[in-house]
Parts: C-alpha cells; structure tokens; sequence
C-alpha cells in the first residue's frame, strides 16, 4: 500500500511494520518463541507490537505471561466453538494466586464481541492456536493496526423487527481482511460496525466505519456509511458522508476506507492517528470524494435512516422471528466468567438451543431454545449465577481489564465495578425506574469500556485523598448512543475510588427526586447544570429542582 500523506516522518512502529511484515510474527511464535522462550522475543527489535497482529499482548506483570485475544466476529460461537474457548481457560489462564472475588481461570468477553484470556505464556500458545483452528477460530488480527473484530447486532437473524440480517455481510467483510497482507498494516486499529437491526446494538457511531439500516425510495435495503468514529482522547461520533450500499457491497466500502486511510492517514503520531481525525480533515465530503477515487462501485447518495433508539442490551427472555423459539440473554457482570462456567454455557446452548451470541455490553445470549424448555433452562444453576433478570445497575455495568493486567490502566476496575453496581441495585434497583443503569469504568483514558456513552462513566485517575495519593477516577454523566447520541460531560474530577459509592447514592437520590414522568437518568443529567450535578456529587450543596443546563 502506498503511503501518500506528505511530509510525514515515519514513527518507530511504523518502521518496525516495514522492517518485517507483522503477519510474519505468528510463524515465529510456532517455530521460535514457543520453543526457546520469551529472551527470543526480547531480541527482536518491535517484536511486541508485531504480537499484537495474533492477539497476544504482554501483561503488565512481564516476564512470560501474556494476554490472548480470540476474534469472534458479529459475537457468534456454536456450542463446540463455546467448549473449547471454556476449557482453554480452564487449562491455560492460571495465575500464580487467584483473584480475591473472580477466582483463576477466567476469561473476559469483551465490548467488540472478542474473548480474551490472561496469564498465557508464550509456550502454550500453538496448542491453544491449534484447538481453536480445529473448531474455525482464530486470533490473527484480533489486535493491532488492522481490522479487528467487525461488530454486528448480536441477534441478527432472530430480531423479529430488524430490517434484514447483516451477519453475511459481516462474515464477508471479516474473510476479506483476515490475513490480508495488504491491508494488514494500516496507521492504528480500524474498527467495523455492521447491523441491520433497527436499535443500534452494533453502535455504529463509535467505529471507524458504521453501516446502518437504510432504505431507499424503491424500497431496495441496504446500509447508510457513516466514518470516523470513536472514543478514547478526542472522541467523536461518526460522520455520515452520504453513501448508501447493498450488503453485497458493504466489503468493497470497506475495502475502499481502508485503502484511504492507509494511504492517506497519519503515520507520524500514533495520537492523532485514528481514522476519525483523517475524516475531521477532510471533511465529510472531502472524504467521500477521496473514498471514490478509490472504490469499485458508484457512491449512491444516503437512503432512509431506519434505525429508531439504542437498545443497550438483549438481557431477558424474547421471542426470536420463528415460532415458538426464543432467545435467553444472561447478564454477565464486567463481562468475566471462568472457563468452566463458559464451558457450560456451551453446552446448555448445545443442550436447550442453537448457539451462543456475544454483545458488546459484556453479556451473552443463548439462541433457538423452544418455548417447552425455557422452565428448564431457566432452572439451570448458571442462570442462576448469570441471572436473565439481574438489577438495573449489575444489568448495566461494563469494566475494562484495568490494572490487574493492562499497562496503561491508572486503576483497578473489574472488582469496583461490580461492587459498585450491586450496591446501587440494593439501595436503589427496586425505586430507579428503569431496566438498565448504564456505569462504564475504563482504568485510562483509552476508553476500552466505553464511558462516553453510558449514563455515568469513570476514568481511572490518580486522586488526592488527605495526605495520600490514592487510586480515583473522573465521573462523567448523561451519555447515550441512539436517536439522542451524545458523549458524558466529565462534571466531576479526581474522586478518590473509595468515595464514589456515597457520591453515586447522592446523584441517584437526587436523580429519583426530580425526574419527570418516564424521563431516562441521561435525559436527566443532560438538563441539570453540571455545576449542580458536581456539587451533588462533592456533597458541597443541597440540589436546586428544575435548574436547566444554559440557564
């Protein structure tokens, strides 16, 4: 791919990417690394940014414990492939003491559908390559600067109300980058979403590229292209450029965007060098003039927009589209379980129903099961453990890794997360009026639990607690994808960690008096002063009813 940005000086990791082509890295982990250990990898210049592009990143305990990503592209495993997945947790992901509330032999389900494990050394690696590629799995690409895992509505094809089922598309778009050498070297991560759903479960404005249900005036179905979304520093909504393609187009626009952005995106500084910033350049319709010069298919302009609200979650028992079928979302706290436990989630999806659906909320769905063996599903112990119907808040909370394993987390997150949202269900769940509360904790600002979009997000952030430096976190309010898309505002800086619990209490206390009628907690957040809203959160003044943002 040719670079033609000018005037660019190439950083380090770049030239590490053209000194050695990074697809090279996992015959060196089968032939070299897993053999004569991890000083073989130390001795290679960039070799740990390389692993990336099979999914393995160093812990930040070093030495030879590593994470390992698995892609699961649109979320869907079948009950074997959920097996596997379990028991190479439960032989691989053992640290050397177990968590104090999780346990050892967990793995994480992550916000793009993937899985991913820790505590894996390098010499375990090709078996755990091989029993995943037995059952057609794969973590080639599941990180670096490539495609990683195209997101897709996780009940595609069973969603009695989506427009059409986009999962073949998603599947194509995912054949097409896997292992392409050509576009396997692009400025940074390059994230796809593709849905037919009408509610957004794919949320499309936070990928680099978002393809939404659309319809043109014939009638004729498709997707609407948005581009340049994202979180982390600078987080933006993705734009629309226009653009309207038939699912059987939707790998060449992928294609295209790609080509542009490897071409023409910022290979210097790796901090303002995501796609998003590249449209933010261009504009939207300097994009879309850029993208085709470059695709094989004529840019029709933008049809109906038929997506209606952002669902959030699959969380419950539903009626799929076939008759006396259903699917059973359970509700997956921080997203980890340990490997046994998604061992025989399998196996109950194999026992009652069809397969296992990943969604980007951290939780899974048991597909196909018959309207006859719902009581019995329903009465398995792990229904029990990951309940269908769980509290508002343990509903809605998201965590990242965090500290315990990431390099670049200020914080611990997993463990406070899940504290945190049980006690706001026991204080709260029965009187907040509504099914999910959504709280997102990223340890960083790299935003990998999403809390620009939920109704209260933390940042992992260092605080000051009397004399003492502290873990804390920012707490920002009111997010929400949807019809009514917008980021948090960050009203609340530095709170030592061990205070929010009483802070949260407060901002719910006053969020249960002022509501009006059905108004949702970002609805809100959204109308009140932030100078209030922090306040209410310090403890520092009684609340004044009715103050509007602006006013």
């Amino acid at each position: 791919m040719r670079f033609l940005r000018e005037g660019q000086r190439l950083n380090q990791v770049e030239k590490w990417k053209l000194e050695r082509h990074p697809l090279d890295v996992r015959e060196a982990v089968l032939e070299v690394y897993s053999r004569e250990g991890v000083e073989a990898i130390e001795r290679v210049p960039g070799e740990h940014e390389r692993l990336k592009w099979v999914g393995i990143y160093p812990q930040n305990q070093g030495g030879n414990n590593f994470m390992q990503r698995i892609k699961v592209p649109g979320g869907r495993l079948t009950p074997e492939q959920a097996q596997v997945i379990g028991r190479i947790a439960r032989d691989f992901a053992r640290g050397p003491e177990p968590n104090p509330h999780f346990g050892n032999n967990f793995l994480d389900i992550t916000t793009r559908q993937d899985i991913q494990m820790h505590w894996i050394q390098i010499e375990e690696v090709p078996e755990i390559w091989r029993r995943l590629e037995e059952v057609g799995m794969t973590t080639v690409q599941a990180c670096g600067d490539s495609a990683r895992n195209v997101l897709c509505c996780p009940v595609s094809g069973l969603d009695r109300e989506e427009a059409f089922d986009a999962y073949p598309a998603a599947q194509a778009i995912t054949a097409y980058f896997v292992g392409n050498r050509e576009y396997a070297n692009l400025p940074r991560k390059f994230k796809m979403s593709v849905t037919g759903c009408l509610e957004d479960c794919a949320q499309a404005e936070i990928n680099d590229i978002g393809m939404l249900p659309a319809r043109l005036p014939d009638g004729t179905l498709g997707f609407n292209v948005r581009v340049g979304g994202g979180l982390g520093d600078g987080p933006r909504m993705a734009s629309d450029i226009d653009v309207f393609v038939l699912p059987e187009e939707a790998v060449e626009i992928a294609r295209g965007i790609a080509q542009l952005y490897g071409e023409l995106g910022n290979r210097e500084n790796r901090w303002i060098n995501r796609l998003r910033y590249l449209v933010q350049e261009l504009g939207p319709e300097g994009f879309r003039e850029e993208l085709e010069k470059r695709v094989g298919i004529p840019l029709r302009p933008a049809g109906e927009d038929l997506t209606r609200r952002y669902r959030g979650d699959h969380v419950g028992v539903h009626a799929q589209k076939e008759d006396g079928l259903y699917y059973v979302g359970l509700n997956v706290p921080v997203g980890r379980m340990s490997g046994e436990q998604f061992e025989e989630a399998g196996r109950l999806a194999g026992e009652y129903g069809r397969d296992i659906r990943l969604a980007t909320d951290q939780n899974l769905i048991i597909t196909g099961v018959p309207e006859e063996r719902l009581d019995e599903l329903l009465a398995e112990p792990l229904l029990r453990r990951y309940s269908p119907d769980p509290g508002p808040f343990e509903r809605g909370v998201v965590a990242c890794t965090g500290s315990e394993f990431c390099r670049f987390a200020i914080v611990e997150t997993k463990i406070r997360a899940l504290e945190w949202a049980r006690e706001m269900d026991r204080r709260f769940g029965d009187e907040i009026g509504q099914e999910a509360v959504r709280m997102h904790f990223s340890g960083c600002s790299a935003s990998c639990a999403q809390p620009q979009i939920a109704d209260v997000g933390f940042r992992g952030e260092t605080a000051k607690k009397g004399d003492r430096i502290v873990e804390g976190v920012d707490i920002g309010l009111g997010g929400s994808l949807g019809r009514d898309a917008a980021f948090i505002d960050w009203v609340e800086g530095s709170r030592p960690a061990e205070d929010v619990p009483e802070a949260l209490a407060r901002i719910f206390e006053r969020f249960k008096r002022e509501r009006r009628g059905d108004e949702r907690f970002h609805e809100w957040a959204r109308r009140v002063r932030n100078a209030e809203l922090r306040d209410t959160l310090r403890g520092t003044s009684v609340p004044v009813v009715g103050v509007q943002k602006g006013k």
